[in-house]
């Protein structure tokens, strides 16, 4: 793969992401990049090639943002097209790419490296500030409500349930944001989820507190 290559790849997703509502946008896999590079280092990683093509490209065959699985494959084969990647290559790439995702709990079990460094630079950009901020934006683009006291945290979903039953932003902290520290897969993961981890604990005492009128 050439830097011309990655040139035209990061034009593309830019304009097909930039404008992106619901926190899955272009930042969001620039952030996911610089935090699987970093992982990378922290893990004594050295090749990186297909960790940032795998960090770029994870969200195009997202299920939140496609209607179909044929939909998905299309457009992530599309984009990795426009790349001189052998087919072993290209094999890694959508082997990291389709495992990576959280599903309700119903994840993956990863092999290697390359994915674990992967699916935690995700999770981290998924908690802490940038976490919290995301998660409004995606309930917003969805029509979903802040917070519901009648509404109950779910438990033990089927992947329809937890992609659509009915929640609110809170609640999502509970039913996903708040284990992600402790399914990180790397050691650098761990230790970098920590701070972002205490953080949104903080913020659900401090939304508590004031939902309920206790200043």
């Amino acid at each position: 793969m050439t830097d011309q290559e990655m040139g035209h790849l990061i034009r593309a997703l830019k304009q097909a992401f930039i404008n992106e509502p619901s926190g899955h946008d272009w930042h969001h896999l620039v952030r996911v990049r610089r935090n699987a590079l970093m992982i990378a280092d922290g893990e004594h990683i050295t090749d990186t090639t297909i960790i940032e093509l795998a960090a770029l490209l994870h969200d195009v065959p997202d299920e939140k943002l496609v209607s179909s699985k044929r939909e998905a494959e299309e457009k992530l084969k599309g984009y990795v097209s426009l790349l001189s990647l052998s087919d072993y290559e290209r094999e890694k790439l959508n082997e990291i790419i389709f495992s990576i995702s959280y599903k309700g709990g119903h994840e993956e079990s990863l092999t290697s490296i390359e994915a674990m460094i992967v699916r935690d630079a995700d999770r981290l950009d998924a908690i802490g500030a940038i976490g919290i901020a995301r998660t409004f934006a995606y309930g917003g683009s969805r029509g979903q409500p802040i917070y519901d006291p009648d509404v109950g945290v779910r438990t033990d979903m089927t992947l329809d349930e937890y992609r659509n039953g009915k929640s609110t932003s809170i609640h999502h902290f509970h039913e996903k944001l708040l284990k992600l520290k402790d399914l990180m897969c790397t050691e650098t993961g761990k230790n970098l989820a920590e701070e972002r981890h205490t953080y949104m604990l903080g913020f659900l005492k401090q939304f508590d507190k004031e939902w309920n009128g206790h200043e």
